[in-house]
């Protein structure tokens, strides 16, 4: 076997440590970019911060309400308080009304209900079930009525005991047929219960009153802030954006270091790699502030209608419709608007929920899929209940009345993605 020597020229595509990680800057949202530029200042000795002392804009996340304030004051306003949980309150009950014996098996109670005031014990429980049971009812003295319970049974059998114990049809229904309650299969409750369809409909009612879950506050609740990376707002008639990145530090040369460039040493070779990795650092930022404003100014002529009027006037929009106007791949803009919150007049939430798909219309023309999400809940609303409509009549209806052209599958599709139930699941007496 000869062993040769051959030589020959390729093309291929190299990605650099300096553009996979221009890639990863592009997809920060504003606060990461504000880590990752902190961070540069640790490793590279050039890099001199100056943080800014302008307002930040927060949303509270919660309802959506925004508010301004300066980075730094009342920042102890973002701070948890030291206000007391539910169950904290429970324990605290336990000790001041029950004697010692009984203190150590609610306080255990207590400490396994679930953030909806369910008991969760498994099998390494310490107490027995008679117990056990003897503790729930206990709970009851204290907690809003159905608290303990270990099932969405037993949560209204607690409830029918110490609120309404005269319902007997309603408990004979839960205790052993609350499946075809929840199924609503109206005729076979009449059939097994041997009661009119209006006494059916009397005891439905009623059990839609009882709470399922009677302690759902007991979980810390509190209040979640965002800091939107753009902001729109409308004023006087006109939409106006800009980027909310007020609270990124100046990054300016340390000037220390700077005498050190043209001295040819080690020292000046390794001070020359961080000056670029400096000026690499100015410029990927300026091109992500760049790229995402050009972004901002097609969304805003497409989705000008959505930002006056909300998300009934949304226009179909790809990234690729965004692409082709700014002349730059589908990719970049994918990841330009990854991890982005934008702050509208009408709620703050991922920039994402505008770029929607769409559906063709007879006429030729198309509509958004979160249009016609909205006149799906519409027609679901306005449809008579004792005989709600099928997916495939919703999908009939779209066609001969809207002029929309549309599958079962994909209104069955939108149906579950809007949490409605079945047509069987809606239908009432």
């Amino acid at each position: 076997m000869d062993l040769i020597l051959n030589q020959r020229q390729e093309l291929g595509l190299v990605m650099t440590f300096q553009l996979r990680q221009a890639i990863e800057l592009l997809q920060f949202s504003t606060y990461d970019l504000y880590q990752y530029i902190k961070e540069q200042e640790i490793e590279n000795p050039l890099i001199e911060l100056k943080e800014q002392t302008k307002d930040i804009v927060y949303t509270e996340q919660t309802n959506r309400k925004s508010l301004s304030s300066s980075p730094t004051s009342d920042m102890l306003d973002f701070i948890k308080n030291d206000e007391i949980s539910m169950r904290q309150k429970l324990c605290e009950q336990v000790r001041l009304h029950f004697k010692e014996k009984d203190q150590q098996l609610l306080l255990y109670l207590v400490q396994n209900l679930d953030d909806s005031g369910y008991l969760r014990l498994d099998d390494s429980a310490i107490y027995d079930e008679n117990t056990v049971k003897r503790g729930i009812h206990l709970l009851q003295e204290i907690g809003p009525i159905g608290i303990g319970a270990r099932s969405l049974v037993e949560c209204l059998q607690l409830q029918l005991t110490y609120n309404y114990p005269d319902q007997l049809l309603a408990k004979a229904i839960i205790d052993n047929h609350l499946d075809l309650i929840a199924n609503r299969k109206w005729n076979d409750i009449v059939r097994v219960m041997k009661i009119s369809l209006e006494k059916v409909k009397e005891i439905y009612e009623f059990i839609q009153t009882l709470n399922p879950k009677p302690c759902i506050h007991l979980a810390d609740f509190k209040v979640e802030y965002v800091v939107p990376d753009i902001v729109v707002e409308l004023k006087e008639g006109k939409l106006i954006h800009y980027l909310n990145e007020s609270y990124l530090p100046k990054i300016s040369l340390n000037k220390d270091y700077s005498s050190l460039l043209n001295v040819k040493d080690e020292t000046s070779h390794y001070i020359s790699n961080q000056f670029s990795k400096y000026k690499w650092l100015i410029n990927s930022i300026e091109q992500r502030r760049v790229t995402i404003l050009k972004i901002m100014k097609v969304l805003l002529e497409k989705q000008a209608s959505f930002f006056k009027e909300g998300f009934s006037s949304l226009k179909p929009l790809t990234l690729k419709d965004v692409a082709t106007e700014i002349d730059m791949h589908e990719s970049t803009v994918s990841r330009a608007t990854m991890n982005k919150i934008i702050q509208t007049p009408h709620g703050t939430f991922d920039i994402r929920m505008l770029f929607t798909s769409k559906l063709e219309t007879v006429d030729g023309n198309s509509i958004s899929q979160t249009e016609v999400k909205q006149l799906l809940e519409n027609i679901i609303k306005k449809e008579n209940k004792c005989k709600p409509l099928s997916d495939q009549k919703i999908a009939d209806y779209f066609i001969t009345e809207k002029g929309i052209t549309i599958s079962r599958r994909t209104i069955t599709k939108y149906r579950e993605e809007l949490n409605i139930p079945s047509s069987s699941l809606r239908k009432e007496i």
